[in-house]
């Protein structure tokens, strides 16, 4: 989550000149409103998305599983975004006290980290289901990706502990608020820890990512490999697949750009209050653009996945059958009950 931008109003010795622009008067205003929509859109579309995996009868799919958990982390973050939605409406004073400072951080951290691996996951399955045809391996079974799931998430709360430990609600008196901040022990905790979730949860996986993309493209390309019905059938999972991969990093690789943009200011490659105030302002938008994704994806999935429409489809059927269902038997049993009164007044 974008660190507020408490580094242009004299927090640290190196900002004493720097001051806020224009640019915050307009973002305090804005971005509580933006942040509230895609928070309730992104609610309403991923709880329809477990709803329909869940109810459906017939079982989840390898990419199920996977794009399922993804939804279910979209729901963690999207969950925290009011409290900075009103963080940032009160030019960000926190007023939830410190442990909600740092769960509320914590949470949105394990979203980016568990979302990208994921990801990277059921690239890996449609890799293996559309160039490996003849021997998938065991990877793509569906106990197998409940534990790789469980893995993930095991990881993301580790890669994300920091952002729990060094979270804190700090007083700045240059702006008289209390604020949510990261207080690393020194500099070289912050630079290295930055380098580090710049390696994991970013190059690493995007290098996974780019070869299964463009292993799976080849593949989709070629028409003599669509003789396969396997491939055939697996080949509508990876288009949705893919859809949802570009989307994500549409919405987060500007957020991982900055991020190694700061690795640079951090090692004062880029100084001056013009690279902070660009980089911190940058930073906010696209830190929201990034969050942005958690409200796309259950529209990708009813616009792409075919799959995943019939399933909604089938449930919607089998609802509203049921509803009939449920009034004719009403209809019948009043009816009954009319005819059994007037038998017991004839009888009289």
């Amino acid at each position: 989550m974008a660190t507020p931008n408490l580094s242009l109003v004299n927090v640290s010795s190196n900002s004493t000149s720097c001051k806020e622009g224009l640019f915050w008067d307009w973002l305090y205003t804005f971005l509580p409103a933006y942040i509230m929509v895609v928070c309730m859109s992104g609610l309403v579309g991923n709880i329809f998305v477990l709803l329909v995996l869940w109810l459906h009868k017939s079982r989840c799919t390898v990419p199920e599983i996977y794009l399922g958990n993804l939804a279910g982390a979209d729901l963690l973050l999207l969950a925290c975004l009011p409290f900075w939605a009103v963080n940032i409406a009160q030019r960000f004073a926190w007023p939830f006290g410190e442990m909600l400072c740092r769960c509320v951080n914590l949470a949105i951290y394990m979203n980016l980290c568990s979302s990208i691996y994921l990801l990277m996951m059921v690239s890996i399955d449609r890799y293996l289901a559309l160039v490996k045809v003849l021997n998938p391996g065991r990877i793509r079974t569906v106990s197998c990706a409940k534990i790789n799931c469980c893995f993930i998430w095991v990881f993301s709360l580790g890669m994300s502990s920091p952002a729990f430990i060094f979270r804190k609600v700090m007083y700045v008196a240059d702006v008289n608020i209390s604020a949510c901040l990261l207080d690393y022990p020194n500099d070289s905790w912050q630079f290295n820890s930055n380098i580090v979730q710049v390696i994991v949860l970013f190059l690493v996986p995007s290098t996974i990512l780019s070869f299964c993309t463009v292993k799976i493209i080849s593949v989709l390309r070629n028409n003599r490999m669509r003789v396969f019905k396997q491939v055939q059938r697996e080949s509508k999972a990876a288009a949705l697949v893919l859809v949802v991969l570009l989307a994500f990093l549409i919405c987060w690789v500007p957020f991982q750009v900055f991020r190694i943009l700061y690795l640079f200011k951090e090692a004062r490659m880029l100084s001056g209050c013009t690279w902070a105030e660009a980089l911190s302002n940058g930073n906010q938008i696209v830190t929201f653009f990034g969050c942005t994704n958690s409200c796309i994806n259950p529209v990708l999935y009813v616009i792409v996945g075919k799959q995943f429409r019939s399933k909604a489809r089938d449930l919607y059927i089998q609802s509203t059958a049921r509803r009939r269902s449920m009034l004719n038997f009403r209809e019948f049993s009043m009816t009954h009950n009319t005819h059994i009164s007037m038998i017991e007044r004839a009888s009289r």
